[in-house]
């Protein structure tokens, strides 16, 4: 973003303001679907630069569109059954241009560095000096772009990689918010992350932004209980390559936390947010240790194994887990029972109490073709990098922390935090700006912060007597302005 627009008409759609604003940042969210791309494996936030860069405009894919997209991918999208073609490619000399994620890795004992391209097969690729300088996060989370490769006497070799780039200001992201009302602002969150916001409720359009939550606050640690079809896994997905979704699979020690046997840090030290998919079904292995050190995590921060390594992470962690409902749409068992949706090891209400909020997903209605999004967002890539940054406010959060305060005969102090730090996670992702009045704090980032700590409480409040000697409702106030 270089400037923001403010060229008015009075019949302005706001797709036509979304365009004006934020210019060659936004995309018709109807464009993606049509490309077939993640058919092919291509998140979201990769598949809306491509599309951009092969076929901008606005409007549905015209077939002509779609066949060039659709061509590209055929040539530069590798398929699961497509490795060893390209490395038999590699040794015939050819140079091999292809799309993919890409991650760096230092052995500081070799002294070399290596880049993994596992959608290939490689392992081992060589790679230059200069590029994980230029773009750290190579060795991070790994990035997704368009890399060649060649073969040398010792293997592969990366010649050259062009990753897909977001611009980014966060002053003028706050300042662009100044340009929509609020109704405006929500619609465009929504549209953004990939519904249609008119097939949603008010009390639903709030809950799907609260999924947004994990990524704007650090250390901010949901659990989210829904039917499937609701789109909970599919939108973190394809936010952010900075947000990893695990489903299946075994989970261990070194995995979340740090491999002590090669130093290398977990999903929770590299990655801002860390969701498990379906806890139900994953595997975990030595579950006294894992819920040993989550408890850690999510109480500080800090991120330890056996004292050998310890490091500290602002990372968000998200459970999801699917739960079966009645004819009247509510979960079938009773609200103190939910917590039986969780793997066992993780009932233990001192690990629950380190969870801000329970997201009640099962007030979200299935998702429908009318639910998808049919008109023009920001492209998932600046969405996602726009939500990440803002977790640097700390204005919102110290403004939260100064007006929320808990009443009561017992308030209990972890509830009051979390309130906070919902509170504050609602107002950056809906006021960025920080102009909010009285009434609009209360609605759009008070009360909803007080239901999902309300659903953690519940729980709590069941599950121990000792929580009982505090009060058993939560009840937030607003401090007024000094």
């Amino acid at each position: 973003m270089t400037s923001v627009a403010r060229v008015v008409s009075g019949s302005e759609s706001l797709a036509d303001k979304v365009e004006r604003v934020f210019r060659g940042l936004v995309i018709d969210k109807r464009r993606l679907p049509a490309s077939q791309l993640q058919k092919r494996g291509v998140p979201a936030y990769v598949g809306e630069w491509l599309l951009d860069t092969l076929v901008p405009g606005r409007g549905e894919l015209t077939e002509e569109e779609a066949r060039k997209v659709r061509e590209w991918a055929e040539k530069y999208v590798p398929g699961p059954n497509d490795q060893q073609i390209i490395k038999h490619r590699l040794l015939q000399g050819e140079v091999i241009k292809v799309l993919t994620p890409v991650q760096v890795e230092v052995s500081l004992a070799r002294a070399t560095r290596s880049a993994k391209l596992r959608l290939l097969g490689i392992e081992d690729a060589a790679i230059s000096d200069e590029l994980p300088t230029r773009y750290p996060d190579l060795l991070r989370q790994g990035m997704w772009g368009v890399v060649e490769l060649l073969s040398t006497g010792d293997g592969v070799a990366i010649q050259s990689f062009r990753p897909m780039q977001a611009s980014l200001d966060l002053g003028l992201y706050k300042e662009a918010r100044q340009e929509f009302t609020l109704d405006e602002w929500l619609r465009l969150m929504l549209t953004s992350m990939g519904y249609a916001p008119e097939a949603f409720t008010a009390e639903e359009q709030l809950w799907l932004i609260a999924r947004l939550l994990p990524l704007v606050q650090k250390n901010l640690h949901l659990v989210e209980l829904a039917p499937k079809a609701t789109g909970k896994s599919y939108f973190y997905e394809n936010i952010s390559p900075r947000v990893r979704l695990v489903s299946g699979g075994n989970i261990t020690p070194a995995v979340l936390f740090v491999n002590n046997a090669t130093g290398q840090w977990g999903l929770l030290a590299r990655y801002a947010v860390v969701v498990l998919d379906e806890v139900q079904t994953l595997k975990f292995e030595k579950p006294e240790e894992i819920i040993g050190g989550l408890k850690g995590f999510l109480a500080n921060g800090r991120l330890t194994r056996g004292g050998l390594h310890e490091a500290s992470s602002d990372c968000s962690f998200v459970m999801l887990a699917n739960v079966p409902l009645d004819e009247k749409q509510e979960p079938i068992i009773q609200q103190n029972s939910l917590v039986d949706y969780l793997p066992e090891f993780m009932r233990e209400t001192a690990f629950l109490d380190r969870i801000k909020g329970l997201l009640p997903g099962w007030k979200i209605r299935k998702l429908s073709k009318e639910a998808f999004a049919n008109s023009v967002g920001l492209k998932a890539d600046f969405f996602g990098d726009a939500l990440l940054t803002l977790r640097e406010d700390l204005e919102i959060d110290q403004y939260c922390a100064r007006r929320i305060r808990l009443r009561g005969n017992r308030p209990y102090a972890r509830n009051e935090i979390a309130v906070q730090a919902l509170a504050s996670g609602m107002m950056k992702i809906l006021f960025p700006h920080g102009r909010v009045s009285d009434w609009d704090f209360r609605h759009y980032c008070v009360e909803p912060a007080v239901q999902l700590r309300q659903g953690i409480w519940d729980l709590l409040y069941q599950l121990d007597g000792e929580y009982r000697q505090w009060d058993r409702l939560i009840e937030a106030e607003i401090v007024p302005m000094s």
